[in-house]
């Protein structure tokens, strides 16, 4: 969850995440150093009252202002392309989920069970009890597997909708007739939140998400449970 003031991204939970936080860092300092230079560089125009005729009509300048983008974008562009592959992997899931959008709630069928499906809407701020949180809490949780790999299957069955989760790294589209499919692996138990990211209508603001990771054998006295 975050928490007030916060500046960075949730905690990882998920390593598909820390590899995309890892990014992000490498990413920032490199226009850090890139705005400290020209900012150093302005104030130098600025302030100094030497010239050198010959400056600005050096081949060498023009050679190496041209290859240093060059080679930057290259560093940003390989840890990039190694995290889009990583997220594209789908490594013989243990347990495959299907999430369909609808106006306004969420949709989960457990494609392994033979009747293991149910509906998720949003808890009414008034029916809430202390401890749970507005706008985020579920009738129905998403219960799965910790350390374990799970295929999501999303879709939706009337309009744009994205199944996202923060914490987890998870984004994906929702769209009617077409199903997206991620990769869902939480290295901790917990409760993780999300929230539909395509404006949806009026109620979009009200189809959270709730996972709650757990153990194995909890999931399977879980599933035991609901069928």
């Amino acid at each position: 969850m975050p928490y007030p003031m916060q500046l960075g991204f949730q905690d990882a939970t998920s390593p598909i995440m820390e590899e995309l936080m890892h990014f992000h860092d490498h990413t920032l300092m490199i226009v850090f150093l890139i705005s400290s230079l020209v900012l150093y560089v302005l104030i130098l125009m600025l302030t100094t009252k030497l010239t050198h005729t010959s400056t600005m009509d050096a081949q060498e300048v023009e050679t190496v202002w041209t290859i240093m983008p060059a080679i930057i974008l290259v560093l940003i562009a390989l840890p990039s392309l190694r995290i889009l592959y990583l997220m594209d992997e789908i490594f013989n899931p243990y347990l495959t989920v299907k999430a369909m959008g609808h106006q306004w709630y969420w949709s989960y069928e457990y494609t392994d069970y033979e009747d293991l499906t149910f509906d998720s809407y949003m808890i009414p701020t008034q029916d809430l009890t202390p401890g749970q949180l507005r706008l985020l809490e579920v009738d129905n949780r998403v219960v799965l597997p910790m350390e374990l790999p799970i295929r999501m299957l999303i879709s939706s069955e009337d309009v744009l909708h994205a199944w996202a989760v923060p914490s987890l790294g998870l984004k994906a589209d929702a769209i009617p007739g077409r199903l997206n499919q991620m990769t869902l692996t939480s290295t901790r138990p917990g409760v993780f939140y999300g929230q539909c990211s395509e404006i949806c209508g009026s109620n979009h603001s009200f189809m959270p998400i709730v996972l709650e990771m757990s153990t194995l054998k909890y999931f399977e006295k879980w599933s035991q449970m609901m069928q």
